[in-house]
């Protein structure tokens, strides 16, 4: 099984950037979707960006888009989220999670429950 591992949070002020990583460990991402989720204080887990390691096709949700990026190194079996033009409201904990891709599934709806693995968390934090 594999074991995501987050690094890269931190503090940012408002219009900045920031990337966290998201690396394998275990085996690999192969035949994986790998996704990101957020949660901040008081408020559910939500999805922020997805994408299918075999093929690198990407989702995100509406309120990153244009803003973030989700990519890959496949040498390094590592997931990366590059975050600019950060806002107030994109503080949260940011969580990695991992599940094997199914047949016929599309990645890009399965709620956090059907991630089958996940990292610890990492906290970004966006100051006004």
């Amino acid at each position: 099984q594999v074991q995501p591992v987050e690094s890269g949070g931190g503090l940012v002020q408002a219009g900045g950037s920031l990337r966290l990583s998201c690396a394998a460990s275990g085996r690999t991402f192969s035949s994986y979707a790998v996704a990101w989720f957020r949660q901040a204080p008081g408020k559910e887990r939500e999805f922020v960006t997805a994408i299918n390691w075999s093929t690198g096709t990407t989702y995100y949700a509406d309120s990153v888009k244009g803003r973030f990026t989700i990519s890959r190194d496949i040498a390094k079996n590592t997931v990366y989220l590059q975050m600019n033009s950060l806002k107030p409201e994109d503080t949260a904990v940011y969580y990695c999670a991992a599940r094997p891709l199914v047949p016929y599934s599309n990645y890009a709806r399965w709620s956090p429950s059907q991630y089958d693995y996940w990292g610890q968390g990492t906290q970004v934090t966006v100051s006004s």
